[in-house]
């Protein structure tokens, strides 16, 4: 009993561990299975990754376009002698690709071999560049004895030039000027630094006038200075034996006075520095002068014996030019006022002014010249008085052109008429042409416009217009065309923004071409203006 008793729960022991361990097959089976299955799946995932990865290298694949150019390069190199050391920089094998595509790096491959086409690079220039991008990566040699003054000498001894500041890219050659008259249109979109208000608008000359007066019957003489452009904005112009006044800031127009004779007329018209009185020359020889404001004649002054057709003012000191080739200075303070008479010119006098500060008179003449005379000295009464201080004959035409720069005040510019056609700048101190400008034109006119630092002129036969030069180059601004005939005359506005013109074709145009920058235009009302009343106080 006992024995049949053990051998059962030996039995049924036996089944239970059968069972156990067959559940433990069972389980590692299904275990082994799944861990199989996991790491094939992981597997092919690798597998797809690295097919996909675009940095490894590819397995029997044709070499890349860059490797290519590289390789050849290095070759080419390599026979040259350029740079030996390095000629297995660029590998062949396609176990030596880079890790990274090509372009996208942040160096640049050792060898040239880019894609790019860069015209016009001469040898010498490929040479340089060459041994500039493979100097990058050369190692530091460190037994090199050579003074870097020593490696500058040979340089600039071999190339002409330090190669350590060279350029890998080099553009060789002088730039071409811009054409004439070329404006360009590109505009600044960003620009960190902010710009004055006085630079931010560009000039503009308008190549029309603002406004344009009509001048019926005027005279159309090369010789004769018909108008003048008063301090107090008032426009004086002689037609023919009559002189109207317009007054531009109201627009109004007044006839000042008319000669009795039909026969005589205006001849010259001059502004006192005031604009209170108005001096006016005439063909019967008299010098008349006129208070404006109360629309009287204060005086007839009679000393010339030919038409008075050039005056010019130097405080109370009134110069007039004649035909007969004499200058007469008048105190018109005085009862005697003929106080002096200069003689320099053989042939009429049609051009006459004083200097911005009072000591020079510059005078000019059909004859060609251009005379300096000193100031007048006070006391002096009647007779020939006054010594010439200079006197140029470069000029071939008549000079009536004549202009002081007022911010230079020992600078006078000149021009010719027909024959001459030339601008020429003289320094009154040293006698000297500092330059000179063939205009291919007539002058009849000359002005300094003081806000730009321009010198303009105005033009007859040929091209019967108004040029503006750029001081002191003389190089050409711009053209004002319009007239239909001949330029006359021309006068600068008070501000100085706009010149006046008078031609043979009747007409008055007025030319805004000068208007000064509204910052410096404030600035400059904020100067208080002393105005002298010597010749109000004292005139008879």
């Amino acid at each position: 009993m006992a024995s049949s008793a053990r051998n059962s729960n030996f039995a049924e022991r036996r089944g239970k561990a059968s069972r156990s361990f067959k559940r433990g097959v069972h389980v590692f089976t299904r275990r082994r299975s799944w861990f199989v299955n996991k790491m094939a799946q992981f597997g092919f995932e690798n597998d797809i990754h690295s097919i996909l990865k675009l940095d490894m290298p590819i397995t029997n694949a044709p070499m890349a376009r860059w490797q290519r150019k590289a390789s050849s390069s290095s070759t080419s190199a390599g026979l040259s002698g350029l740079s030996p050391g390095n000629s297995t920089n660029v590998s062949l094998s396609s176990s030596k690709t880079p890790t990274r595509t090509p372009g996208k790096g942040k160096k640049t491959p050792s060898k040239m071999g880019g894609d790019r086409f860069i015209p016009i690079r001469n040898n010498k220039q490929m040479d340089v560049a060459n041994f500039l991008l493979t100097k990058e990566n050369e190692p530091v040699d460190a037994t090199n004895t050579v003074s870097a003054e020593s490696q500058k000498v040979w340089s600039v001894t071999l190339n002409g030039y330090n190669i350590e500041d060279a350029k890998i890219l080099h553009l060789g050659g002088k730039p071409l000027n811009a054409p004439e008259g070329y404006q360009n249109n590109l505009k600044v979109l960003y620009s960190q630094v902010t710009t004055p208000a006085s630079l931010k608008k560009t000039r503009y000359i308008s190549p029309t006038p603002e406004r344009i007066l009509d001048a019926p019957d005027l005279r159309n003489d090369f010789y004769l200075n018909l108008l003048d452009w008063s301090s107090q904005n008032v426009l004086a112009v002689a037609l023919h034996n009559s002189v109207y006044l317009w007054n531009a800031t109201q627009g109004d127009i007044l006839l000042l006075m008319k000669l009795e004779n039909e026969e005589d007329y205006i001849c010259s018209l001059s502004w006192t520095k005031e604009g209170s009185y108005l001096a006016v020359g005439t063909s019967d020889c008299k010098v008349q002068l006129w208070d404006v404001e109360n629309q009287k004649r204060l005086r007839s002054m009679a000393s010339h014996t030919a038409r008075v057709g050039s005056l010019s003012w130097n405080d109370h000191i009134l110069s007039s030019g004649s035909r007969s080739g004499h200058i007469h200075h008048h105190d018109v303070r005085v009862a005697n006022h003929h106080i002096a008479t200069l003689a320099g010119h053989s042939q009429e006098v049609c051009g006459l002014r004083w200097s911005p500060d009072g000591r020079y008179l510059a005078s000019g003449g059909n004859d060609n010249l251009v005379c300096l005379w000193p100031r007048v000295q006070e006391g002096s009464s009647g007779g020939r008085f006054g010594r010439l201080i200079r006197s140029w004959s470069e000029h071939q035409g008549a000079v009536k052109a004549l202009a002081w720069c007022p911010w230079q005040t020992n600078i006078l510019a000149s021009g010719g008429g027909t024959s001459d056609r030339h601008i020429r700048i003289w320094n009154v101190n040293t006698g000297s042409c500092i330059s000179s400008l063939d205009t291919q034109s007539q002058i009849s006119s000359l002005v300094f416009a003081p806000n730009y630092n321009e010198l303009v002129s105005a033009h007859g036969y040929a091209h019967n217009n108004v040029v503006i030069w750029k001081y002191p180059s003389l190089t050409k601004v711009a053209e004002l065309n319009g007239h239909e005939s001949r330029v006359l005359n021309l006068i600068l506005s008070p501000d100085n923004s706009t010149v006046a013109t008078v031609a043979g074709d009747e007409t008055i145009r007025l030319w805004k071409s000068f208007e000064m920058d509204p910052a410096k235009k404030k600035a400059k009302e904020r100067v208080v203006q002393s105005a002298g009343g010597v010749i109000r106080n004292s005139i008879r």
